[in-house]
Parts: C-alpha cells; structure tokens; sequence
C-alpha cells in the first residue's frame, strides 16, 4: 500500500513539474516575441507624419564600385 502511495506522489509531482516547465516556457516563448517586435512598429500604427523618410538615391561611390565591377566581368 505504501509503494503505491509512494508512486502516486511520484506521479503527481512529475505532472506538475511538466506543467510547471510548459508554463515557463510559453512565459519565455511570449517575452520573446515582444523584444522581438521592431521598435518602429509603435511609431507608424498611427502617426505617419512622424516616420524619418528613407534615402534611397545610391551615392556616388556606390556607381563607381558598380562601374568598376561590371567592367570586369
């Protein structure tokens, strides 16, 4: 009679350690996924005037690099 106590609180416990470490591991899961999340997401939800404008000209070394390499092949 003993043993089986014993095995059932064997039982028992192991279920709450694997709910316990589920648990943990979905809290770490979901922080993850927040520092996850672009810090500019919050900035253009709703204010599109305060978004910094993108250059997206190629400065002049870049076409020198680009010149130069395509010569080459």
């Amino acid at each position: 009679m003993l043993a089986i106590l014993h095995f059932i609180t064997l039982v028992v416990t192991t279920l709450f350690a694997a709910a316990a470490a589920a648990l943990v591991n979905w809290l770490l899961l979901r922080g993850t996924f927040h520092l996850m999340c672009p810090a500019t997401a919050a900035r253009t939800q709703g204010k599109a005037a305060s978004v910094i404008p993108m250059r997206v000209e190629l400065v002049p070394g870049t076409v020198r690099v680009a010149r130069a390499f395509a010569g080459r092949r």
